[in-house]
């Protein structure tokens, strides 16, 4: 057992849009990623994903609706809702999806990297 000090795990990448892999929660991996700019619509056929705002703002477009989520906000978007995730300033989030979830209809791969990897080199 071992804890995980998210502060000090965001303090590791400077990259946006690619998640981190932090732990694994009953199977689902737990990713941090940082936020900028805009991510392209998508869906996800069959699961639900988890979004705890950690640091800044943002917001989540729909199709007909937008819902803006500050520091401490929690949000769980249903399986085949269609989104975009977008962050005017720097925003960070933790998220738990199913580890086979896909995004459909993205022209961006999200994957997750191990944070502690050894083998990935560090950005500055």
């Amino acid at each position: 057992m071992e804890k995980i000090n998210i502060t000090e795990k965001l303090r590791t990448f400077d990259k946006y849009w690619q998640s981190k892999l932090i732990g694994e929660f009953n199977s689902r991996p737990v990713k941090i990623i940082k936020l900028k700019g805009d991510f392209d619509w998508h869906h996800h056929k069959e699961e639900d994903e988890m979004l705890l705002v950690l640091k800044g703002q943002m917001s989540i477009e729909f199709q007909d609706d937008a819902l803006v989520l500050g520091e401490g906000d929690l949000f769980i978007i249903p399986c085949n809702t269609p989104h975009k995730l977008v962050a005017a300033q720097e925003a960070s989030i933790l998220m738990i999806e199913p580890k086979a979830t896909m995004n459909t209809e993205s022209y961006h791969a999200r994957k997750a990297v191990k944070v502690d990897d050894p083998s990935r080199p560090r950005q500055s």
